[in-house]
């Protein structure tokens, strides 16, 4: 008796076929209202039921008598909402840079593990000096660790540059930390003061808060030891017209100094950065080796 098997025809004219009836009012039986534009955006209950878990908790079973009116979904753009749409559809998607992160942020959300990991890929190509930060904004939001390594390297690598983008003022404080806690970031430490105060005036601005409350969370990591007395004292002087930094954190700067020992600060760490430039006071301030 012969086994039946399983055939398969042309997949390109199906694709062109159900791509077609991306955001087509032709036989659409459900409709979105999207992003802060509030696109109306058509789309097909079945399909999208079949594809996504999120969708069909959404939609519910089946829909309820008369006209069913807009599904509201106002925190995706409706670009990003048309790629998921497009990838539901065809199981393919176009990619483009200046909206690759708001499709994987909806992937994410939506729970398309297929579509993330082309975005992940796709992210990582295109990678540049304007797009990092606000990629490790999202790796960090989401947990993408591979992203978030990936993200760290790149601006350890190009600092100077990262750190004048939009997207390292737009930062939060758990991502800003990670960055300040390492060592091979390419920048000195009186750069990464500035770098931080401005992060912190722009979060101070936004969120109507102090702007010592808003660096309060990442301030202790940057390594003020390392300064010059002339540039602590410059520092401190600041601090005074536009306080940032804990005064006690300041005074174990000083402690440093005074001591000539890297292992006075306490609490405080002294190492060198990749990009820390030399200045006298360093070879007193190198913690011994366990």
């Amino acid at each position: 008796m012969e086994t039946p098997g399983l055939v398969h025809g042309e997949a390109e004219p199906f694709s062109k076929a159900l791509r077609s009836l991306v955001n087509n009012r032709l036989y659409s039986d459900v409709r979105f209202v999207v992003g802060q534009e509030r696109q109306e955006v058509f789309a097909h209950r079945c399909l999208l039921a079949c594809r996504c878990n999120f969708f069909q908790r959404l939609l519910g079973p089946e829909p309820g008598p008369g006209v069913p009116g807009p599904v509201v979904l106002s925190t995706v753009p409706a670009e990003a909402f048309l790629a998921v749409l497009e990838f539901l559809y065809t199981n393919s998607v176009k990619l483009h840079r200046h909206s690759v992160l708001e499709v994987l942020t909806a992937a994410v959300e939506y729970g398309l593990e297929e579509l993330r990991e082309l975005c992940l890929e796709f992210v990582v190509k295109v990678l540049d000096v304007e797009l990092v930060c606000e990629a490790l904004q999202v790796a960090v939001t989401f947990g993408l660790g591979p992203l978030q390594e990936r993200c760290i390297a790149f601006i350890e690598a190009h600092s100077q540059e990262a750190l004048r983008t939009r997207g390292f003022l737009e930062l939060s404080a758990p991502a800003l930390l990670l960055l300040l806690r390492s060592d091979k970031l390419c920048v000195d430490e009186a750069d990464l003061v500035l770098a931080a105060r401005s992060w912190a005036r722009v979060g101070a601005a936004v969120l109507d808060r102090p702007v010592a409350e808003v660096a309060a969370p990442v301030v202790r990591e940057l390594r003020l030891a390392l300064l010059a007395p002339a540039e602590l004292s410059a520092l401190e002087e600041q601090n005074r017209r536009e306080p940032l930094i804990p005064v006690e954190q300041i005074v174990e700067a000083w402690k440093c100094h005074a001591l000539r020992r890297g292992d006075a600060a306490r609490g405080a760490t002294c190492r060198r950065r990749r990009g820390t430039l030399p200045r006298e006071h360093h070879r007193f301030l190198d913690l011994p080796l366990k």
